[in-house]
């Protein structure tokens, strides 16, 4: 038997078997049983008695007697019961699908033990399904039991619990000719670790808890350590091997912009990311670097400030974003700050015309036009560049592994990347699944600006805070309003934006009112955008669509409606479109009485923090890494044992080792590191479906 053996040659499985086990749980061969960690286990020597019972979703065990066994035929379904007796009272037992052997083998008046979860009726409790084993089979020994992770498609062919423990039982014995070690003595004895061999037993048949937090950790280590090593090494290589143009002037472009057309003065941090940036993009290699920064902390100005060194230098930028308000909102506030300059920026989404986009085209490749900013549209096979130097990409995390490969391949020599995001991300992530780029942060807001005060308010304060939206009003401010649906539902009772328009017309009929939702016509969404943005209309009712990018400096109130309906991300996110002039500014989150537990922590670190590290941190123990990676696409949340969430020690400590090993030895070649290249090479390279670019 080998790693690789398919599970059909296990003894106890066959074909049969081995091809509902791959269908249900993925398993396949050797490797994948070894790798079926049960999901929690059950202390042997720890015995329910019936007079103890309540009703839970554990598993648990009892000891007595089977009595009374019958078939009961309800209409045309028939099941089997039986009576459990031990010396506290009895229960029973339920078979709703059984065969006539099952009936015949029932150890009736024999002491077993049975297992399996509880249900209560009326104050009757009844075990359905229960796995039973005879006292005088039973081993003696102190280990726990492991439960694995199951179905009841599984159960009912026999598949159960005792099926996989001897199943794993069995190719435990074969684990010295199995497994070979991972990790040099060095980390081995630092770390204080098991052989990888007593690590496998003792997941699965662990001598005791201590023996099995040892295993644990041993393999919650193994995960992030060759993941981080995956990582580091592609961020070696990327500094030893990808070729970029240097950008080593800062000329007049970027001096002129800096000393006459600055409109504010940048903060410490912005100073600080954008000396990072110079120093990246002096060097012959290409700059991978991810920029994060709340909402409202000026990324934009230090792309702009970067893109004008790449004209410095001779060479084009394109600024690519998610949607078309967003590459608008872009394109406008760059347009806006380089109008005193000469130099030429165009905007390219979906909704561009023809003609329009012809003469994009030939000015992009005849290096007319210093500055693209779009969309998807951006990638097109017609979009041609005389010299791409710069590529930032906005919010990547909502693009394609695919997308944002295809940008930085308009170019012979790959442009320099900047990837901006306005999602804090969570430090044991970005120590995890960015580790490959270098990281800026901008944790510092313009001077001058004013936190942004949010309060939690029901339906019964309505009329309250109408009232205050009035008085906001007629101070000159504006006001907007989301709502997570465009149109009722019949299935969720939410707050809808078509009932909320006539409600707010209703009570704010002496102001203009703007409608923008994401089945609206570009040209309309584009047109109720710039109306809202000059003054002419005092409210606008909107969905999620100005979740990221709008900028109207003059609105001081986001009224978020059905706000338990978002996530925490997107209640910050849209927390964001106000705060961004000098006045002071309100975000207020209306909810229904009722609301679930996740809702009440989502809104209490609402109304307690703007930091927006501090939510992410939060987010991520709501949601999980998975969604706010938004990696559901690409898979790459994969952990068998480590947890992202609290795990945070392990991941910084397998990231420090890594690092402190590669610095000494980049290709892994000395004694003590070869065991870590071989295992990393049969095992991780070539597998990884990680993007290029974070």
């Amino acid at each position: 038997m080998t790693l690789e053996t398919p599970i059909e040659f296990v003894k106890g499985i066959g074909p049969e078997r081995a091809k509902l086990i791959k269908n249900v749980l993925g398993i396949s061969i050797v490797e994948d049983l070894l790798n079926f960690y049960p999901i929690r286990y059950l202390d042997k020597n720890k015995v329910y008695k019936i007079a103890q019972l309540q009703e839970s979703n554990l598993e648990i065990q009892l000891k007595g007697k089977i009595s009374n066994v019958q078939e009961i035929l309800t209409g045309k379904v028939k099941r089997l019961t039986a009576k459990f007796n031990d010396d506290t009272g009895s229960m029973d037992l339920v078979w709703f699908q059984y065969s006539k052997w099952l009936k015949e083998q029932l150890p009736v008046n024999r002491e077993v033990f049975i297992f399996g979860k509880i249900n209560a009726f009326n104050n009757q409790f009844s075990m359905p399904h229960p796995e039973i084993e005879l006292d005088e089979n039973k081993e003696k020994d102190n280990r726990l039991r492991p439960i694995y992770p199951s179905s009841e498609k599984l159960t009912k062919r026999g598949l159960n619990q005792k099926f996989f423990q001897v199943i794993l039982r069995n190719i435990c014995k074969e684990i010295p000719n199995l497994i070979q070690e991972n990790l040099p003595e060095s980390i081995m004895s630092s770390m204080k670790f098991l052989s990888r061999q007593q690590t496998f037993l003792n997941i699965h048949f662990p001598k005791n808890l201590e023996y099995f937090e040892k295993a644990n950790q041993r393999l919650k280590f193994e995960e992030s350590f060759f993941f981080q090593l995956g990582y580091a090494l592609k961020k070696l290589h990327h500094k030893t091997q990808s070729t970029g143009n240097p950008f080593p002037i800062v000329g007049d472009y970027f001096t002129g912009f800096y000393e006459n057309h600055l409109p504010f003065e940048l903060t410490g941090a912005q100073k600080r990311v954008l000396k990072e940036i110079r120093m990246d993009m002096k060097k012959p290699i290409q700059m991978n670097r991810l920029l994060q920064g709340d909402v409202g902390s000026g990324k934009t100005m230090v792309a702009l400030l970067t893109m004008l060194i790449a004209l410095d230098n001779g060479f084009q930028s394109c600024l690519m974003a998610p949607t078309e308000i967003l590459a608008q909102q872009h394109y406008n506030g760059i347009k806006d700050l380089l109008k005193d300059t000469e130099i030429k920026v165009s905007l390219l989404t979906g909704s561009v015309k023809a003609s329009a986009r012809k003469v994009i085209h030939h000015e992009l490749e005849n290096g007319e036009l210093s500055i693209l900013i779009g969309t998807h549209a951006v990638l097109e096979d017609k979009v041609k560049f005389k010299n791409l130097g710069l590529a930032i990409i906005d919010e990547q995390h909502r693009f394609g592994v695919a997308q944002r490969a295809k940008l930085w391949a308009k170019n012979k020599i790959p442009p320099h990347i900047l990837v901006m995001t306005a999602t804090p991300i969570p430090r044991t992530l970005a120590m995890s699944f960015y580790s490959d780029l270098d990281v800026s942060v901008i944790d510092e807001m313009p001077v001058g600006r004013k936190a942004i005060i949010t309060a939690h308010r029901r339906e019964k304060d309505r009329t309250y805070v109408y009232h205050f939206c009035h008085e906001e009003i007629r101070k000159g401010r504006q006001i907007y309003f989301v709502y997570p649906l465009i149109e009722e539902s019949e299935t969720l009772d939410y707050k809808n934006l078509m009932e909320g328009l006539e409600h707010i017309m209703d009570n704010f009929s002496n102001y203009e009112v703007t409608m923008l939702h994401g089945k609206m016509k570009p040209d309309e969404k584009d047109a109720a955008m710039n109306y809202f943005a000059s003054g002419k209309s005092q409210i606008m009712v909107a969905t999620t669509v100005i979740e990221v990018g709008v900028n109207v400096p003059n609105a001081s109130v986001m009224v978020i409606e059905s706000a338990e309906r978002f996530g925490l991300s997107q209640l910050h996110q849209l927390r964001g479109r106000v705060g961004r002039g000098a006045e002071q500014s309100y975000c207020i989150l209306m909810t229904s009485d009722k609301m679930s537990a996740e809702s009440r922590t989502r809104i209490k670190t609402m109304t307690e923090t703007n930091d927006g590290f501090k939510i992410s941190e939060v987010d991520m123990q709501l949601r999980g890494p998975g969604d706010i990676l938004g990696t559901q696409q690409s898979g790459v949340v994969d952990f068998k044992r480590l947890d992202l969430v609290n795990d945070a020690p392990i991941i910084k400590t397998t990231k420090r080792m890594v690092d402190k090993i590669l610095e000494v030895d980049p290709h892994l070649s000395g004694p003590d590191h070869q065991i870590i290249k071989n295992y990393y090479i049969q095992n991780y390279k070539g597998k990884n479906k990680w993007s290029k670019i974070s």
